[in-house]
């Protein structure tokens, strides 16, 4: 019986990492001043350039050797094994006695990010409105 390893692909491993945090790829290309078809590109990769790999961890929010040794399995796994059966005599409850989430930090963080989203549409209406002015 063989055991076969699974290939490091750390393009794989970076969008899967995006998703979960949440991001759209549109959102990591605007932070690494790239395309979006830049990062679908890296996405499918098997390997990514270090320094490459260190902007992404920390645009992400995980740590490079995090990327690098990151198992779906062993997240799920973490999650199923810490929240779903944590305490399965008390109900419910007991499943979310764990959670640390804020709704209202997270509502605070979706309206500073629609907060610049909107100056930067209004930056480049600005933009647009001086290149009709000076095509005259």
């Amino acid at each position: 019986m063989s055991t076969a390893t699974k290939p490091n692909h750390i393009g794989h491993k970076i969008g899967r990492i995006r998703e979960l945090r949440g991001w759209k790829q549109e959102s990591l290309a605007h932070e690494l001043n790239v395309s979006q078809q830049t990062v679908s590109k890296i996405e499918q990769s098997e390997t990514v350039d270090e320094e490459l790999l260190e902007q992404i961890s920390k645009i992400l929010g995980v740590s490079s050797e995090g990327i690098k040794n990151f198992n779906e399995d062993a997240v799920f796994n973490y999650i199923q094994n810490n929240y779903e059966g944590a305490n399965a005599s008390s109900g419910t409850i007991g499943i979310f006695q764990h959670c640390t989430f804020n709704p209202i930090d997270k509502l605070i963080e979706v309206f500073e990010e629609n907060k610049k989203l909107y100056e930067r549409l209004l930056e480049s209406e600005r933009e647009k409105i001086e290149l009709l002015r000076n095509r005259d």
